[in-house]
């Protein structure tokens, strides 16, 4: 074991989960220590009760991200996202369009088979997620969900080679499912501007994680059943304190699987969409109670995938 651990050291990754929870000294550009992130808002309608619950509540959320993605609205509901989000300075991140389990394999359906989750089959889709990411950008998006290891690659050689904005935000969804130092450090090497860890990690394990990579981390602090269901609210502070520059990301328990959303789920949607700010709500009362001193960055910070939007719009 010994050998092993020694290995790992002189390789630069950290080689025992950190009980002891160091302070992470790493930080946003603009030197905030949290962001707060809102995700499954799908679609414009549910977008737009989302901003009017914000206001009622008087909250500062940073980004918004959506699970459906990008295939499954036109061109005039993603402009119309985009707008909404960027005159407010907020990052809209939406999902690739096709992956595993919406493709005709049965693979990533089967008990055996889950690990393939979101991860696309063969060449052809490959392209399909890379035309969907040209598409989104076109229409003013700079923030995608990227669930695959091959077209996070290719996202990073898109923006060396201008197929896309240098400043799009790459966030990988937490169906990437990496989980130690070494496998999330090979996700930044990839292209990730921000990896969303799964929700069940201790504070020890992802205090190690913290200290192998230097892109800002997102965590779910309330969970999606099919996550795991977890409420992490008191963990707030420790969070932001061990994991900065964190993501607080508020889900929702006891949320059906509306994806891919559409008109069918529009009803559950703003439902949905209500309560996940309230939920947003008490967990930054948390941190107004026992870290008030935590920094957050300000709407529109450097380093947010704000919208790029058109003065005249493609679609009228």
């Amino acid at each position: 074991m010994n050998q092993s651990i020694e290995f790992l050291e002189k390789l630069g990754y950290p080689a025992r989960d950190y009980q002891e929870l160091p302070t992470s000294l790493k930080r946003f550009p603009d030197g905030a220590q949290y962001r707060i992130e809102l995700p499954s808002v799908e679609g414009p309608v549910a977008l737009k009760e989302t901003l009017n619950a914000i206001d009622e509540y008087g909250l500062t959320i940073h980004r918004i991200s959506q699970g459906s993605g990008i295939m499954l609205q036109t061109d005039e509901e993603i402009e119309e996202m985009c707008q909404l989000t960027s005159e407010r300075g907020i990052e809209l991140s939406l999902f690739v369009g096709p992956r595993g389990t919406w493709d005709i394999s049965a693979g990533p359906l089967t008990a055996a088979g889950k690990s393939q989750a979101l991860r696309h089959e063969g060449a052809d889709q490959l392209v399909y997620a890379m035309e969907d990411l040209k598409r989104g950008a076109d229409l003013g998006l700079r923030g995608a969900l990227v669930a695959d290891e091959g077209l996070l690659y290719m996202s990073k050689k898109m923006k060396e080679e201008g197929l896309l904005p240098e400043d799009f935000v790459i966030k990988v969804s937490v169906q990437m499912g990496a989980c130690n130092p070494v496998s999330v450090k090979i996700m930044e090497d990839l292209g990730a501007d921000t990896y969303n860890v799964p929700s069940s990690l201790t504070l020890a394990k992802l205090a190690a994680i913290r200290q192998a990579i230097d892109i800002p981390i997102d965590i779910y602090i309330e969970v999606p059943d099919n996550f795991g269901g977890f409420l992490r609210y008191y963990e707030i502070p420790e969070i932001i304190r061990v994991l900065s520059p964190v993501y607080i990301k508020f889900g929702l328990r006891n949320h059906p699987d509306v994806y891919p959303s559409g008109k069918q789920w529009e009803a559950t949607n703003l439902s949905l969409a209500r309560e996940r700010v309230r939920r947003a709500a008490i967990g930054m009362d948390m941190i107004k109670r026992y870290c008030p001193e935590a920094k957050m960055s300000e709407l529109g910070a450097e380093g947010l995938g704000i919208a790029s939007v058109r003065k005249e719009p493609k679609h009228v």
